[in-house]
């Protein structure tokens, strides 16, 4: 059975992408919202909390949707009274970013947010925030006002409509460079008559044709460099007709039989290659419902970084290896919001990361999972995030992409949710902010009444291998066998009830009793059923190894082990991992903490004109960021980093769904 675990990585289609400076998100938003939404319920039918919203003490109105210029957005907002009975409007800071394209600026104050949008940078604006539930809100009454922005509250939806605008002008000033140096950077100028709400969105890679060799005899060559990759930038605003008919894709030419021609005609001499036409960076402008849709083709290692100026009133859009824009951001009391480049020899890599003091009043981290009713299922991070009600997160553990079912450790409020595997490393955590970091092994035994001993070699996992495995209510309703010929046991307090023939895998489900588990005996553990007669009464010993982590209530398995106590003890193979996982570079997630107990959660993406980092680059950056001991999470497709209804690495649409992941929650003052 092909298993992520297997290969060590979650997705071998890892996207390759640089990180973008602001990034269009298509939230998925839930209306429910409970204070104590990251507790988990004791009852296992019910793994999250799905209380009715408490009602919110100083509101006119809140919603989770927004009408921009007409179109419908997810997107949560609320209106508070103001001064002199005037209602003041607040938006999240995701979706203000990323709907109307605010570039946040660097703060130290979480009450205050410097914003530049159409201005001078010198002379920021800076808007009021506070902290709702889940999110961080923005005042944006006056900036509206200034704006010339209408606004009014529609039930759940607030409807905003901004002032229309017109593109004047889209130039390019610098073609894109011939093969020989792809990454020769260009800047597009887009010219507007007034300041107006812009998106940019990443897009799928784009298929070059292939052109036939002109000799018969000839094979057509391969492509020796990844496929350019299509972004959008969408402006609400409607384009000169002109520069619609200029940015107009052009048919193909024919192919023409003079080549082959002149080739049986003239004497074959030596030639240079010639090199290839610049492909152009603007594919297309065109205007769908009053807007004005920018299509580019970016060239493998560069992504755009897109920036406004006004006087004039102008989109700068600057094609380059190197996008991030550096940030720093005192998010929440005890929340940073940091990113910028780690030099690493020649190489620079772009990391995204958020600090958290655990010893703040108010923040806790749990792990989470992806489905409300067992341990199968996948979902974007957003999603969970937001049904978890977590303020931010990042993904956590491996799991198998083809039944989505875990592959790691996870433990939540003492309660194992599923055991880790293979020794592979962990980071366990308890609510007073102490953290553990190791290679896990949980080490579970089936002992019988004449005092006989099984072990137990997994439980709750997607990891299938010989052997014993148990089942508990947490995996979900039913257990649906995973290979072929096991022997299911049925174990009701404490003793087994039933004996049952698996069948074929995917067959016949079975359900978990709410008072007791499954036992699967897989090939040659099947032997064993003899010493197990329906009516046998049997206990279980469960232990950890090294024991420090049976003190803590929450653990995250993924690996490799990076760091511990500041030493890199990077030992992959020692873990179980695939010789191509351990050489891949590839998008990364990890986590860890700092000699003054920070624990820090981040994401480092493609280098500077290239791949991502290999898992010995992971360790040695993690280790120059100032991590005592670190771990490596799940990456490549996977990786994702998620603060107040935003993924601040990445565009979601690059992003995997994945199965658990790590949340931080701010408990309700």
């Amino acid at each position: 059975m092909p298993s992520c675990c297997q290969s060590g990585i979650s997705d071998r289609r890892f996207f390759r992408v640089t990180v973008s400076p602001i990034l269009l998100t298509l939230l998925c938003l839930t209306t429910t919202a409970a204070s104590n939404a990251q507790e988990l319920p004791k009852n296992s039918k019910s793994l999250i909390s799905q209380s009715p919203a408490p009602p919110l003490t100083g509101m006119v109105s809140s919603g989770n949707q927004i009408s921009l210029n007409g179109r419908t957005l997810p997107g949560t907002w609320l209106q508070r009274p103001g001064k002199s009975g005037q209602v003041t409007t607040h938006l999240s800071d995701g979706v203000f970013r990323q709907l109307i394209g605010v570039n946040f600026l660097n703060s130290s104050s979480s009450a205050k947010q410097p914003i530049q949008w159409f201005s001078a940078a010198t002379t920021p604006l800076v808007l009021a925030t506070r902290l709702v539930g889940a999110y961080r809100y923005l005042d944006i009454t006056n900036f509206a006002q200034t704006s010339g922005w209408q606004i009014q509250a529609n039930g759940n939806t607030l409807v905003i409509v901004t002032p229309k605008a017109q593109i004047t002008n889209i130039v390019q000033s610098q073609e894109p460079a011939y093969a020989s140096a792809p990454l020769q950077q260009a800047r597009i100028l887009v010219n507007l008559d007034r300041s107006t709400p812009w998106q940019v969105a990443q897009g799928s890679a784009i298929a070059k044709p292939q052109t036939p060799s002109s000799d018969p005899d000839t094979p057509t060559p391969k492509p020796t460099t990844p496929p350019n990759r299509e972004w959008t930038i969408t402006l609400d605003g409607i384009a000169d007709p002109v520069l619609i008919e200029r940015y107009t894709p052009q048919p193909a030419a024919a192919p023409t039989l003079l080549p082959n021609l002149l080739k049986q005609l003239l004497p074959v001499t030596p030639t240079q290659p010639i090199p290839p036409a610049p492909e152009p960076i603007i594919r297309q402008v065109q205007v769908v419902k009053n807007q004005t849709i920018i299509s580019l083709s970016v060239p493998f290692g560069l992504s755009p970084q897109v920036t406004t100026v006004d006087n004039p009133n102008r989109l700068i859009i600057d094609i380059r290896p190197d996008p991030l824009e550096e940030r720093d951001i005192t998010w929440a009391p005890g929340l940073r919001w940091r990113q910028h480049y780690v030099n690493l020899g020649t190489e620079r890599f772009p990391v995204v990361w958020l600090e958290v003091n655990p010893r703040k009043f108010g923040l806790t981290l749990k792990p989470m999972w992806a489905s409300p009713d067992g341990l199968a299922g996948t979902a974007p991070l957003i999603q969970t995030a937001q049904r978890y009600l977590a303020v931010a997160g990042i993904n956590g553990g491996y799991f198998n992409r083809n039944n989505r079912l875990p592959l790691g450790a996870i433990r939540r409020d003492s309660q194992w949710l599923s055991g880790p595997i293979l020794n592979r490393g962990a980071i366990a955590w308890n609510d007073s902010g102490q953290f553990y970091f190791g290679r896990l092994t949980l080490e579970e035994t089936l002992i019988t009444a004449n005092n006989q001993r099984l072990p137990i070699l997994f439980l709750n996992s997607g990891y299938v291998q010989s052997g014993i495995a148990r089942y508990t209510p947490v995996w979900g309703a039913t257990y649906t066998p995973l290979t072929d010929n096991e022997i299911i046991l049925v174990v009701q307090k404490d003793q087994i009830t039933q004996q049952l023939p698996g069948g074929k895998v995917g067959g016949t489900a079975v359900p978990i009793p709410q008072d007791g588990y499954l036992l699967t005996l897989r090939a040659n553990a099947a032997s064993t059923v003899s010493q197990l007669p329906i009516g046998s009464a049997v206990r279980i010993s469960s232990s950890t190894t090294p024991t420090d982590f049976s003190r803590y209530p929450h653990i995250i398995g993924a690996g490799p082990l990076l760091i511990q106590n500041r030493q890199i003890v990077l030992d992959a193979k020692a873990e179980k991992f695939s010789n191509a996982f351990i050489a891949e570079r590839a998008i990364r997630s990890g986590i860890c903490t700092t000699a003054t107990g920070t624990l820090m959660i981040a994401a480092v993406h493609n280098r500077a004109g290239g791949y991502g980092p290999t898992l010995a680059e992971h360790a040695q950056l993690m280790q120059q960021m100032g991590c005592v001991d670190a771990l490596n999470l799940d990456g490549g497709s996977s990786t994702s980093l998620y603060l107040g209804g935003q993924l601040l690495d990445r565009s979601p649409s690059t992003a995997a769904r994945v199965h658990n992941g790590i949340g931080i929650f701010l408990k309700p003052r």
